[in-house]
C-alpha cells in the first residue's frame, strides 16, 4: 500500500461500494484508498468467502472494512482474509444502525475502548498490512473532548497508528442511520485538535465533505487524509476525477473515457450471467451537474433494469449526454 494513499479515500458504504462501484472507482482516481462495504467477521468465519471478499486485482489499494467486536473473531476473518491481498483491514467503530448494535460493534464500542484495543491487537497478529479504525467522536450523552483523546490513546497503545473519525456524534437511539449522517453537528476542529494532540498518529477526517477544494484544506491544515462518502457515490467525476493532483499527478480520463472503459468489465460480467443494472446503478451521478445528465440517469434507470439489457443501453444513454453537449 501507498503510504500517501491515505490523504484520500472513499468511505465504506453499505449498498454501495461493492466491487462494481470501486472498479467503476478506480477508472477515475489511481491512488485514493477504496473501501469495501463491512463485512461482519462472523460472515467471514461462516459464510462464503470467496463471494464476500473476492475483488478485480484493478481496484487495489483497497481496504477490507469489517464488524465484530470479539477479538477472536475477528482474528480469524482477517485469518482468513489475508490470501486476498487487501492493502488495509480496517474495523466498523462508527455504524449507528440498530442491527449493528444488536451485535455489540459499529459506534457502541466508542463506549469500550480497551475491548476495541484488544479487537485490534488480535487483528494486526494475524496480518502484515496495517490494522486501522473508522470512529465517531463519540456517542449518545458523551463528551467528545473528553472521550475521543481517551479512546485515541487507548486503541493506540494497541499498535493503531491510522484513524479515520467521522466528525460527528452518534445518536444510538432516537436517530436512524441516515439521520446519524445528517443531524449531528459537525466538530471538526475536535479532529484538528487530535492530530495537534497525537501528531504521530495518522488521524483522517470524515464527515460532510463534497469536494476537492475541501479536502485540499483538510490536508493544509495538517490533517493526514480525507475521506468522502455520499459525494463520491452521487457525484464521483467532481470528486474523484482531478484528485491525483494531490499526489501530484495529472488527471487521467474525463467521464466519457470512464464510460468507455468500463464496457469490456461490464461485458465479462453479463457474459458471466450478470445484470447490467448491477454496474450501471452506481454509474447513474456520472455527469452529475453536466449537460444531458437528466437524460443519462433516465436511460440508465429506464432500461438497464430490464432482463436482457446489455451494452446496447450503456451505448443509448451516452449518446444521449453526446447529444446534449455538442
Amino acid at each position: 500500500m501507498k503510504q500517501s494513499s491515505a490523504r484520500l479515500s472513499v468511505a465504506p458504504m453499505m449498498d454501495w461500494t461493492d466491487r462494481h462501484c470501486r472498479f467503476f472507482h478506480r477508472l477515475m482516481t489511481r491512488n485514493a484508498m477504496l473501501y469495501t462495504e463491512m463485512v461482519t467477521a462472523a460472515a467471514i468465519v461462516h459464510g462464503p468467502r470467496d463471494r464476500l471478499l473476492a475483488y478485480d486485482a484493478a481496484e487495489h489499494p483497497v481496504a477490507l472494512q469489517l464488524g465484530g467486536s470479539d477479538p477472536n473473531e475477528l482474528a480469524q476473518a482477517v485469518r482468513f482474509a489475508q490470501p486476498f491481498g487487501y492493502d488495509e483491514i480496517n474495523l466498523n467503530v462508527g455504524c449507528p444502525s440498530d442491527r449493528v448494535q444488536s451485535g455489540c460493534f459499529g459506534a457502541v464500542l466508542m463506549e469500550r475502548p480497551q475491548l476495541v484495543a484488544d479487537c485490534m491487537a488480535a487483528m494486526a497478529g494475524e496480518t502484515d498490512v496495517p490494522v486501522t479504525v473508522k470512529c465517531r467522536i463519540g456517542v449518545d450523552d458523551q463528551d467528545p473532548a473528553m472521550v475521543l483523546p481517551a479512546f485515541l490513546e487507548t486503541v493506540s497503545r494497541a499498535g493503531v497508528s491510522h484513524f479515520v473519525i467521522h466528525a460527528r456524534k452518534a445518536w444510538l437511539k432516537g436517530l436512524s442511520p441516515k439521520e446519524n449522517r445528517e443531524i449531528p453537528p459537525l466538530d471538526y476542529d475536535l479532529v484538528m485538535q487530535m492530530k495537534r494532540d497525537f501528531p504521530d498518529l495518522t488521524i483522517c477526517i470524515n464527515g460532510g465533505v463534497t469536494s476537492l477544494a475541501q479536502v485540499e484544506a483538510f490536508l493544509a491544515a495538517g490533517l493526514d487524509g480525507v475521506m468522502i462518502g455520499r459525494a463520491a457515490y452521487h457525484d464521483p467525476a467532481s470528486v474523484l476525477i482531478g484528485a491525483d493532483a494531490l499526489w501530484g499527478e495529472g488527471p487521467g480520463r474525463d467521464a466519457f473515457e470512464v464510460v468507455r472503459d468500463m464496457v469490456p468489465y461490464i461485458a465479462a460480467h453479463l457474459a458471466a450471467g450478470g445484470r447490467l443494472h448491477q454496474i450501471t446503478r452506481h454509474m447513474l451521478g456520472l455527469f452529475h451537474g453536466r449537460p444531458g445528465a437528466r437524460q443519462w440517469r433516465r436511460a440508465l434507470s429506464e432500461r438497464a433494469t430490464r432482463p436482457d439489457a446489455g451494452l446496447d443501453v450503456l451505448d443509448y444513454a451516452l449518446s444521449q449526454v453526446e447529444r446534449s453537449a455538442a
